[in-house]
């Protein structure tokens, strides 16, 4: 499975997209945190752990760990994919906690701390509070997930959590349109590809008329 192409973030929230990470692009699947390799450059790329602390991670890492956390992700990843598609499209409520507990114990491990800091970003002043990790190995890496896996969880409503209809796509999001009437991942990808389509279904059936 080839992992070269940039990640994808379609899925207008983190959680579900670390989620997606794995997916089926018409016919081929790629999986973008199929070693240790992939797994920090997903992580880079969706904005979880700055590069110093990646390059921090690489200096003191011994060889094969990155590998082996990348596995621990994936497991987690397959588990919570496993969660989604079963209770996607009605909301999530008390009796569902007990199938959280891998990932409550996941969270439990997190050494962060708060920190008064300058505010940035556009048209910031003053200050911010920001929530620091201590990164003391490259299992920590795992943490990151785990907290945008819960924001999802506990901040999303499920009923408007879908599946692309794509025919081959593999890929969820949470439709934030109003009138809850998104139906692709991505309009350039399977939504183009469904008008394409539909457009030669058409031309198929005139054809046939004439």
């Amino acid at each position: 499975m080839a992992q070269d192409a940039p990640a994808l973030f379609l899925a207008d929230t983190l959680g579900l997209d670390f989620l997606n990470s794995v997916a089926t692009d018409v016919d081929t699947p790629i999986d973008w945190i199929e070693d240790g390799d992939g797994l920090l450059a997903w992580l880079e790329q969706a904005e979880l752990v700055s590069p110093e602390t990646l390059a921090s991670l690489r200096e003191r890492a011994l060889p094969g760990e990155f590998d082996s956390v990348a596995a621990q992700a994936r497991g987690l990843r397959e588990e919570f994919r496993a969660f989604v598609r079963e209770h996607r499209g009605t909301p999530l409520g008390a009796a569902d906690v007990a199938e959280l507990a891998s990932l409550n114990r996941l969270l439990a491990r997190d050494e962060g701390f708060l920190q008064l800091a300058v505010a940035e970003g556009v048209g910031a002043t003053g200050l911010e509070l920001r929530t620091v990790r201590r990164w003391r190995s490259p299992e920590s890496l795992l943490l990151p997930i785990g907290e945008a896996l819960a924001r999802f969880l506990s901040e999303e409503d499920f009923s408007y959590v879908k599946a692309c209809e794509g025919p081959a796509c593999t890929l969820m999001f949470v439709d934030h349109t109003r009138g809850r009437a998104r139906r692709w991942c991505s309009m350039a990808l399977c939504g183009n590809r469904a008008k394409q389509a539909a457009h030669r279904d058409r031309v198929r059936k005139s054809r046939d008329l004439a």
